[in-house]
């Protein structure tokens, strides 16, 4: 998030190409160079401030339980800490690690995860990383060196087959470098605990013996490839905003997605009028490449007219807007053109 218009719309940028890996069968983006990347505190990810969301956390507290209860955990990039929280709140003794971190919970170190840390614990927590690291398994094995060899993991990742059944070209950005599918983590792993599928498809998870993390080998696996109208939406979305006119629309969540969806519509030469987001640390910010101030839900009815379009950058979030807005709107859920 940006203080101004103007550092927004220069802020740092990079392509996106992504490659599969035919010996390890991984997908990442080729082209994705690190030092573009910083998170600190104009990093704002945290998606707890949300009901549904924090009901997703609730799912993911009970499956850590199942597998790590009695156990010390280390939180791997822990964010703004409401997990880690979560998990205190359940009586696990838990470190963090997150220089984005911006609260005052002494359970939580602002760095990055490095073995010099000297951490070990019986497991670690992994949400929302290791699409964000440029050499997976090779972080993996730093984990797993670091904590003496041993241990259980819990990942949670965007699962790449649901971005790609839905079309959702709005859930591929610079920040994530990879793009896991679920038989990679079988691949990855010699040993999974359990896996599967959580927030209505979008994220993959797996509980793992840190000991057993391996190259993964393709052999004769089939290679990925997106669908060929992977973008068709594109043109879709910016025809109907082009078709509006004067009539005023509005993007709903001022995260990645919004990010992504704002760029495209604007190199479409489609217009979106306002952006609005749950999370009040992105209120009176600037998304980045548009420069899209984001507003307060609180200020929809004052900004929008009864009926315009609302496109919702999340189908899991819907019927949450509805509630906030009064249902006084036209809600066009993009990742559910594929259902």
């Amino acid at each position: 998030m940006f203080a101004s218009a103007e550092v927004a719309r220069n802020c740092a940028k990079g392509d996106v190409c992504l490659v599969q890996d035919l010996g390890t069968g991984l997908v990442f983006n080729r082209d994705f160079r690190p030092e573009l990347m910083q998170y600190d505190s104009n990093y704002q990810n945290e998606q707890a401030v949300s009901g549904v969301f924090r009901g997703h956390l609730k799912n993911v507290l009970s499956i850590v339980e199942s597998h790590f209860t009695g156990q010390s955990l280390i939180e791997v990039g822990c964010g703004k800490g409401h997990f880690l929280e979560l998990l205190q709140s359940a009586g696990f003794m838990i470190t963090g690690l997150d220089p984005a971190y911006e609260g005052s919970n002494s359970a939580i170190i602002k760095e990055y995860f490095q073995p010099e840390t000297g951490l070990h614990a019986d497991g670690i927590i992994l949400r929302h990383v290791l699409e964000h690291v440029q050499h997976p398994i090779e972080f993996l094995e730093k984990i797993r060196d670091s904590n003496g060899g041993k241990g259980k993991i819990y990942i949670e990742v965007p699962c790449l087959d649901w971005i790609s059944d839905r079309r959702a070209w709005f859930d591929i950005f610079y920040e994530h470098v990879n793009y896991f599918r679920l038989s990679d983590f079988y691949r990855m792993f010699g040993h999974v605990f359990e896996a599967g599928h959580v927030f209505a498809g979008q994220y993959l998870y797996v509980v793992a013996d840190l000991a057993s993390i391996r190259i993964p080998r393709f052999e004769n696996g089939v290679p990925f490839s997106l669908p060929k109208d992977f973008l068709s939406t594109i043109d879709r979305h910016a025809q109907r905003l082009q078709q509006q006119g004067t009539t005023r629309s509005a993007i709903w969540g001022g995260a990645s997605k919004g990010v992504a969806f704002a760029l495209y519509m604007h190199r479409a030469g489609a217009t979106i009028d306002l952006v609005f987001d749950i999370n009040p640390a992105k209120h009176g910010k600037y998304l980045p490449s548009t420069g899209f101030m984001v507003h307060s839900p609180e200020k929809v009815s004052q900004l929008l007219p009864p009926g315009a379009d609302i496109f919702v950058m999340n189908g899991n979030y819907l019927e949450e807007i509805i509630s906030y807005t009064n249902n006084r709107f036209n809600y066009v859920t993009v990742d559910h053109e594929y259902i």
